[in-house]
């Protein structure tokens, strides 16, 4: 198949985001006119703290140059030349580097293959590294170790290969990952080369387009007019506009308003087909009808779940859903309360609508007798829960008193 699909991980400040915008101008997804530092980090606070906070797509379009390779393998000359005669369609996902957002890191990886791992050649492997370099591992993807910042006077790139020749060991697994490769994601050196070895080195999906519809949701947001968009990954099957669909969690049918690919904005298409990563809208105004990890199938299909009388039986194409996620594990807790208690309803209303967008966000109803009703949240860390106060404060308008937080404990009496 001429699909890849990968994503950047690494340690915060790392470079992951520079390094999509060097892949988005070598692959001119983005006109130069349009084009600045931080492409993908699409909230105004990302660019703000110089952090990713929030997965993003995109797909690249890209044909590798032709470099004359002499060799006396005919059959690798051969696939030097497939390769390099076949326009890819890359789908890249940014992911952040902050531990208070490994939530979002862990469901990229579900739809993927493959991972370029980025180390900071000026501090070598860190906490976050590792951290992600597991969940990947977890994933059995294929790892393309990148040595980033080789530009930098402080650089120790030989020191930063040998950190990672240990904790990969791949000389001993080649299956799992290749050499890695320098690069400086401020300058562009090596990234042409990168992106050849995600071509080269990372799995094609599966074929599984005469298999029925199965499509992961690994994200979602909430239009106006489009009601709940979901992020997929088409596993199984394919889907076009205006098929009639069933999430398998929670029984909900719905019709396929629109489908398309990230460019890294909405673009529609006529179909979404197996291997492909894209976007289902879905029209739902039911925002809990739609959960992160959930299966999309066609709803004329039936899963295994549902009891069919025997003689119908032979009709029915039974469908099992997919793993999807491990729920997140809140570390932090806090009271939020409106300082205007007629504001409770839309608070609601606007924690419902970020749980698609955050799906790491865990909250329940709270009364307190000096601050009247509102929520007790569950954040995974002390950064979450600035990020969730301040897009509630700008995108929902809402002015919030925060109690102090606190983390789980238990007591033991004596």
């Amino acid at each position: 198949m001429d699909i890849r699909n990968f994503c950047i991980i690494a340690h915060i400040d790392h470079g992951k985001s520079t390094l999509a915008d060097r892949f988005l101008e070598l692959t001119k997804t983005i006109d130069k006119l349009k084009m600045h530092s931080q492409f993908l980090d699409q909230m105004d606070l990302e660019r703000e703290k110089g952090i990713t906070i929030k997965l993003q797509p995109v797909q690249l379009d890209y044909q590798p140059p032709f470099l004359k390779k002499i060799t006396e393998n005919k059959l690798e000359d051969e696939l030097t030349y497939k390769l390099q005669a076949t326009n890819y369609k890359l789908n890249l996902i940014d992911t952040p580097g902050h531990v208070d957002f490994t939530y979002e890191v862990s469901r990229s990886l579900a739809a993927v293959e493959g991972a370029i791992l980025l180390v900071d050649a000026t501090q070598g492997i860190q906490a976050q590294t590792l951290a992600n370099l597991h969940l990947a591992l977890e994933q059995n993807l294929f790892i393309i170790p990148a040595i980033n910042k080789i530009d930098l006077p402080n650089a120790q790139p030989e020191k930063t290969i040998e950190e990672i020749k240990q904790l990969l060991n791949y000389e001993l697994s080649p299956t799992i990952s290749c050499p890695p490769l320098f690069i400086s994601a401020k300058t562009g050196e090596g990234v042409e080369q990168l992106l050849c070895s995600v071509i080269k080195y990372i799995p094609p999906p599966a074929d599984n387009s005469n298999k029925p519809l199965r499509a992961l949701i690994f994200d979602s947001v909430y239009d106006e007019y489009k009601g709940v968009i979901v992020y997929v990954r088409i596993v199984d099957g394919k889907i076009k506009k205006g098929d009639q669909i069933e999430f398998m969690g929670t029984k909900k049918q719905t019709e396929a308003l629109e489908v398309g690919i990230f460019k890294p904005n909405l673009f529609q298409k006529d179909k979404l087909e197996t291997g492909e990563i894209g976007y289902i809208a879905t029209g739902l105004k039911d925002i809990k009808s739609c959960k992160v990890g959930d299966t999309i199938i066609k709803s004329k299909i039936k899963n295994l779940s549902r009891a069919e009388p025997r003689d119908q039986k032979s009709k029915i194409v039974e469908i099992k859903s997919l793993p999807g996620y491990k729920e997140a594990k809140p570390m932090v807790f806090a009271g939020l309360f409106c300082k205007d208690g007629s504001d409770y309803l839309k608070f609601r209303e606007a924690l419902d609508k970020l749980k698609l967008t955050d799906a790491s966000l865990f909250y329940e109803p709270e009364l307190s007798q000096a601050l009247g009703f509102g929520f007790r949240c569950g954040f995974l860390g002390m950064l979450h829960l600035e990020i969730i106060q301040e897009r509630l404060r700008r995108e929902y308008g809402l002015d919030l008193i925060i109690t102090t937080p606190s983390v789980v404990y238990k007591v033991i009496l004596r």
